[in-house]
């Protein structure tokens, strides 16, 4: 069985026991967070929501928030003498899939 849920702006396939990385959530370590259920993929076939699946949740827990590796950003104008650097580090939330329920 497996699920495709909907956070952040993004979608992911996942199952049971699964480790995924998401956009950051406001939640603390160790807590219980629950995602929208789009579509449900189980042995009879393919159940797909309008937008979610009635009945269909799937709960997951929080086991760390950080920042990924930084990107390095140059920009320049040619014949200015202007130019400067920029870094970002993107924000992530590190999440177990504990149940996937129907």
């Amino acid at each position: 069985m497996y699920a495709i849920i909907e956070t952040g702006g993004k979608q992911y396939k996942v199952t049971n026991d699964e480790v995924i990385f998401v956009e950051k959530l406001a939640a603390e370590d160790n807590a219980t967070v629950t995602f929208n259920v789009v579509a449900l993929g189980t042995d009879d076939g393919i159940k797909v929501g309008t937008p979610y699946v009635d009945g269909a949740k799937v709960t997951g827990e929080v086991l760390k928030t950080g920042k990924g590796k930084k990107i390095r950003v140059a920009t320049y104008k040619p014949k200015k003498g202007e130019k400067r650097a920029l870094g970002h580090r993107q924000p992530y939330t590190k999440v177990q899939i504990k149940s996937i329920e129907a």
